[in-house]
């Protein structure tokens, strides 16, 4: 058996947590001089109810060691040998460094154990993490070994598209993740700014004008990029406003043909933070374009890996 685990930003709901057995490390949220933890403490709808009226805005801290420590102990108690922890981009969290704390944690109080662990430093954001998390359970279900979900994340894991974007450009403004100057000719313009992750951080690729544009700009993107060989299910995802992500899976369903399953979750209190109310979110798998400053005989090593595992698993068409 291998044990998947992660923190709290990949986001899945409860039910998917529990279905592929995934266990997660929580984020904390301080608001008002009050220290919650994600999903222990405090919930997305209640966070989101209480965000609205405070003077200053929410931060957030990553898991503590100890939170993926426990996970990682209790799972050697269970007998599991293999456990595969998926993480957060280092580039916007403290949240793989602290796993891979854990690791180190792990083995300096267990010296002789025969345990392997695998930390993934996902490169993506909220639901993207939680579709490499998804999507290792689906292989593990189909008897992937501990090593190939670890080629999987590792070379598919800048492959995971994700859009996002904001009804409120307040606050991104108040987290840093936008200038005044945009901000400001944003509201004027009433502009939608559109996210994807660049170099394992967030930045603003597209804006449009209202939400019909946005889910426009979406469905057109997925058809655009598909991997038609991985994704067999595409995450929905917001923060407040769920039927802005039900009129965005009608529309998708509508326009691509796509066969697969559609997820619909809410974002949780980290994203939530600098998303605020409005937020819509949409992953799925890409196709690589082989432009990512990789040696060639590098990148053709890692383009073999992904065919070979395609062809074991059925996946390629």
């Amino acid at each position: 058996m291998i044990k998947i685990m992660a923190d709290s930003t990949c986001d899945l709901s409860q039910e998917i947590l529990d279905k592929y057995d995934i266990s997660i490390a929580p984020l904390t949220v301080t608001m008002e001089g009050k220290t919650y933890r994600d999903r222990v403490d405090i919930t997305a709808d209640e966070f989101y109810s209480m965000m609205e009226n405070l003077e200053t805005p929410p931060t957030t801290g990553m898991p503590s060691p100890s939170s993926y420590l426990d996970i990682m102990k209790d799972a050697k108690d269970q007998g599991i040998e293999e456990i595969l922890c998926i993480c957060m981009s280092s580039g916007t969290s403290g949240a793989y460094q602290s796993a891979v704390l854990a690791k180190d944690y792990f083995y300096e109080e267990f010296p002789g154990s025969t345990v392997k662990i695998h930390v993934v430093d996902s490169t993506c954001m909220s639901h993207g993490s939680g579709w490499l998390l998804m999507k290792s359970a689906m292989l593990r279900e189909k008897g992937a070994s501990f090593q190939e979900l670890i080629d999987f994340n590792e070379a598919y894991k800048r492959n995971v598209k994700h859009f996002l974007t904001v009804d409120d450009l307040n606050h991104l403004l108040r987290s840093g993740r936008l200038s005044s100057t945009s901000a400001l000719i944003g509201k004027m313009l009433k502009l939608k700014p559109i996210m994807s992750m660049k170099d394992t951080k967030g930045a603003i690729v597209a804006k449009e004008r209202g939400r019909k544009k946005v889910l426009t700009h979406y469905v057109e993107e997925f058809k655009k990029r598909n991997d038609e060989n991985l994704t067999n299910f595409v995450i929905i995802g917001y923060t407040t406003d769920k039927s802005y992500a039900e009129n965005l899976k009608t529309k998708f369903l509508q326009e691509t043909g796509f066969a697969g399953d559609i997820y619909i979750m809410q974002m949780g209190v980290a994203v939530g933070t600098h998303v605020g109310p409005g937020g819509l979110s949409m992953f799925f798998m890409e196709t690589g374009d082989r432009k990512d400053n990789l040696l060639l005989n590098e990148w053709e090593a890692l383009v073999a890996k992904k065919d070979a595992f395609l062809e074991k698993f059925g996946l390629k068409k």
